[in-house]
């Protein structure tokens, strides 16, 4: 705090700056650390469920404690951003697509910064030390939203806002100025409804407010390695995230939405993902993670898409393939081993013998998808 200051911002002039600047709701909690969520994630990283997810898993003392991202920490700002807009979702006609998650479709996370960065502009201004935390490793941003009252755990493990749905984006602005909290944390609204682990279309979600890394799509997809090959019929025409634990919500079904902004892009061309221009590539998925930045990452889940979604009699999806079978590296030719099989074009792959790489060989020799 800056010497001689000793206005403290009302949490009013919090929500309307928050709210001005794009966000839907503010609400401010204290800033202990996370005791038992740091437990929870302690736990399941032991037993494995993170399958090697790095996102606040990396580091539980630190992304469950407040006040290491800002010493003296006493309170968080959370905010909330809906990413649910009207339309976007009809299938464009030209070629093979692959579907991109809701919260994907633009740049929500960008919107959301905007506005806890307001907030933390109010609190700067008053003398208060202020930082922005949101999609980061820095912070559990669902556990803070849960302390602040702006929602409740569903059983997919999403954050659930009362009348709202789950279809926010989340993130806090950590202070060292003396907020009391504005809400109260909302009990379980969900009863007995299991929708959403009986809509995942692996199991992923084993037991309320459980998901298991290693089954979940939305992360295989951004995981390093082989996709697994015992999911890749259930991955269909995801390319990015997977959305089924929420459409299946009751309460996301009456969840309002916002206007649509034209920016919105639910759909991604799996030729153009398979384009052996680097740069074409990250024009259609510059905003995605991808794992250490390799676009084989991007063209691996792109072929297994186009296994389940393309034409094997199309010249285009044939040239793709062949290109892929014959590529330099044999984490792509194997899944191009894969989707060539899984569109009966089992008369494209290699059949000279000279292949020796395990990773291939193993493909072809698997049992056809």
């Amino acid at each position: 705090m800056a010497a001689g200051t000793t206005a403290t911002p009302s949490i009013e002039a919090l929500r309307s700056a928050g709210v001005g600047a794009g966000l839907d709701v503010v609400e401010v909690a204290t800033a202990e650390p996370f005791v038992e969520v740091r437990r929870t994630l302690d736990a399941r990283k032991a037993e494995g469920l993170h399958a090697g997810m790095a996102f606040t898993y990396r580091q539980p003392a630190k992304s469950t404690d407040p006040g290491v991202a800002l010493p003296d920490a006493k309170a968080l700002v959370v905010g909330a951003r809906s990413y649910l807009v009207e339309g976007g979702e009809i299938e464009p006609a030209d070629g093979p697509v692959g579907r991109i998650a809701r919260y994907a479709w633009e740049d929500n996370y960008a919107a959301l910064k905007d506005g806890l960065k307001a907030v933390a502009g109010v609190l700067k201004a008053s003398g208060w030390r202020a930082r922005v935390l949101a999609d980061d490793n820095a912070m559990v941003d669902r556990a803070a939203a849960h302390r602040a009252g702006i929602g409740w755990w569903g059983k997919n493990a999403n954050l659930l806002l009362p009348g709202l749905g789950s279809w926010y984006v989340l993130g806090s602005v950590v202070t060292d100025a003396p907020l009391a909290a504005s809400s109260a944390p909302v009990e379980d609204r969900c009863g007995g409804c299991t929708r959403c682990l009986e809509g995942c279309p692996t199991g992923a979600i084993t037991a309320p407010g459980v998901v298991d890394a290693r089954l979940c799509l939305s992360w295989l997809l951004q995981a390093e390695g082989p996709f697994p090959r015992e999911l890749r019929v259930a991955l269909g025409d995801r390319i990015y995230g997977c959305d089924d634990c929420q459409e299946v919500c009751p309460p996301n079904r009456r969840a309002p939405s916002r206007p649509a902004s034209g920016a919105e892009r639910p759909w991604a061309h799996l030729l153009a993902l398979l384009d052996p221009d680097d740069v074409k590539v990250l024009e259609r998925a510059e905003r995605w993670y991808i794992p250490k930045r390799e676009l084989r990452y991007v063209r691996r889940n792109a072929l297994v898409v186009l296994g389940n979604v393309g034409d094997g009699a199309a010249a285009e999806v044939v040239e793709v393939l062949e290109r892929h079978l014959h590529h330099d590296d044999p984490l792509l030719r194997a899944h191009a081993v894969w989707a060539a099989r899984r569109l009966g074009r089992e008369d494209l792959l290699p059949a000279d013998g000279r292949e020796v790489d395990p990773l291939v060989l193993a493909e072809l020799a698997a049992p056809a998808p």
